[in-house]
């Protein structure tokens, strides 16, 4: 497995739309959007995303970088806050095995076990983000990616799409399309 179908898959997400577009695949997840007649304003896409873990009064409040690939928020588009359902998204990347892939969102569970606030994108500062949260987590895999891995996922239940990134797209096309070599 290639880097770059990790690469492709993580920019692609960044954008609302094509979160939704994943989400397609996986439908209980797509009816938690708010409004889909309003997606720029119901989806929030986080890459790598940060939280800012809320110590007690005798500790301060903690910054920590989420082991998983895209935080995808959704947001009420009239009240302009956030809703409770959070899917994080797990891109396999190509040096992963199951165990590596699985403990990225246990310990994720862990950290968002406690009080916590995402750090927002600059343009949804303005998005209160505070309440009470649960966590969905949506396991992306690639046709390249090893049957053990797709077969852990679904023995612990776990959702997980299989899309095509563009890239790989692109570089089938350009092999398929180049022309043999001339044989002498």
């Amino acid at each position: 497995m290639q880097k770059s179908y990790y690469e492709a898959s993580l920019a692609s997400c960044c954008n609302h739309l094509a979160a939704i577009a994943l989400l397609k695949q996986h439908r209980p997840y797509l009816e938690m959007i708010p409004s889909l007649r309003r997606p720029d304003e119901s989806v929030i896409t986080i890459p790598l995303p940060i939280v800012r873990l809320r110590g007690s009064v005798k500790t301060a409040a903690e910054v920590n970088c989420l082991p998983c690939d895209v935080a995808v928020l959704m947001c009420d588009p009239e009240w302009k806050i956030k809703t409770g359902a959070e899917i994080l998204i797990f891109i396999h990347r190509s040096h992963e095995d199951f165990s590596d892939l699985l403990g990225r969102w246990r310990q994720t569970q862990v950290w968002l076990d406690k009080d916590y606030e995402w750090l927002m994108p600059p343009r949804y500062k303005h998005i209160l983000s505070e309440g009470i949260n649960t966590i969905y987590p949506l396991f992306m895999i690639f046709p390249q990616t090893p049957e053990r891995i797709k077969r852990g996922l679904e023995s612990a239940d776990l959702p997980f799409v299989m899309p095509i990134p563009e890239s790989m797209l692109e570089e089938n096309i350009v092999e398929t399309s180049s022309p043999e070599s001339p044989s002498s």
